[in-house]
């Protein structure tokens, strides 16, 4: 294939997972793998994960909690959409974790178990300042009082999600925790206990202490990118993915040549100008030409213009590199390093925006071999 490259190297995916594991004092670690294991490849990475130690694991939809038990995984895997009632009995057969997180839901779950005599475990998810999924704290008491009620139910864990654990004022992810805990003391008092209890992300992972919980989840840092600017970094986590495309023509052209659309940009002096067979529909982001760059060979060479569809265009000066040589758009190999982090800043983005939109015409390639 002629075309854009995300190399996986899952072998930094268990070093990260080392790392992680080390910073919370070895907890059980639940690793994200929803949106393809953010653009990393969800079933490699969960296989690999999970041959290394890993016995938990998060997506969002059903859909990914069934095709990573197509695919092998074993380990308990937690769905964080609204609980679909028309899909209960896949999540039995698929032996799926779901998010309670309405009220509701408790009824639908019941009727169900009386209807099959099985349900689906869950784990109680309450909103603490997302202002998203979760049981509203007023209603706490009731629904733990209707959990101990109904055994049946199987409610294996609590957990809610932070809203500012990846910036650099926490005093609304302590409140969040407040919160968070007095849901916990409302649990003791009635006398329902949770076998498993997480409150984390990336950022809460780096930022706030995860010693209060007996599970850990977590995401982006897994793959090797911080979750923002403003939380420290001192965790050397290496990015898993390397994102490379080929050169697929070199153009001498004279000072003074527009390249690409609307000519923003134009040579100051004789240049050789190499088209890279990837564009924006590939993944990246087209924003990144005003201050972006590649590697190649150790060295950086600005983008040249604005990146195409599926093409963009990079200034390699008096260098002249041979077609099919590859370069180096984001992430770290021989070329050098580029870090999501780098690019997600300068173009006002994340990189969870950024480590997801890899896609198009894009090949994986695993550096690993599969258990």
């Amino acid at each position: 294939m002629v075309g854009p490259k995300a190399i996986i190297h899952l072998d930094r995916l268990k070093t990260n997972f080392d790392l992680i594991k080390n910073q919370v004092n070895d907890p059980p670690i639940m690793a994200v793998v929803k949106a393809n294991g953010y653009g990393h490849g969800g079933v490699a990475c969960a296989r690999v994960l999970e041959s290394y130690g890993c016995g938990f694991f998060a997506v969002f939809t059903m859909d990914e909690g069934i095709e990573l038990r197509q695919a092998g995984i074993q380990s308990d895997i937690l769905i964080f959409s609204r609980i679909d009632a028309s899909r209960l009995e896949e999540a039995v057969q698929h032996q799926l974790t779901l998010n309670l997180c309405h009220e509701v839901d408790i009824p639908t779950l019941t009727h169900f178990f009386k209807k099959n005599g099985v349900c689906p475990k869950v784990h109680l998810k309450v909103d603490t300042g997302m202002t998203r999924l979760g049981i509203d704290l007023d209603a706490a008491e009731k629904i733990i009082q209707k959990l101990k009620n109904h055994p049946e139910l199987q409610c294996e864990g609590i957990f809610s999600h932070f809203a500012t654990a990846d910036e650099g004022d926490l005093s609304y992810a302590h409140e969040q925790e407040l919160k968070f805990k007095s849901v916990l003391e409302i649990a003791e008092k009635i006398g329902y206990g949770f076998t498993h209890i997480h409150f984390s992300n990336s950022g809460s992972v780096i930022n706030l202490d995860q010693s209060v919980y007996n599970m850990v989840r977590v995401g982006m840092v897994l793959y090797g990118a911080f979750p923002s600017h403003e939380v420290p970094t001192d965790i050397p986590i290496k990015p898993v993915m390397e994102f490379i495309a080929p050169i697929v023509t070199v153009r001498n052209v004279p000072a003074g040549t527009p390249v690409s659309y609307g000519g923003v940009f134009t040579t100051i002096s004789e240049s050789n100008i190499g088209v890279i067979q990837c564009g924006f529909a590939d993944g990246i982001p087209r924003q990144w030409y005003q201050k972006g760059h590649i590697m190649f060979k150790g060295n950086k060479y600005k983008i040249a213009g604005r990146i195409c569809m599926d093409q963009f265009m990079v200034n390699f000066e008096d260098i002249e590199p041979d077609v099919g040589e590859e370069v180096l758009i984001m992430g770290d190999g021989k070329d050098g390093c580029i870090r999501m982090e780098e690019i997600a800043e300068a173009i006002d983005s994340t990189p969870y925006v950024l480590a997801t939109g890899i896609g198009g015409r894009t090949q994986r390639i695993f550096q690993d071999k599969f258990p």
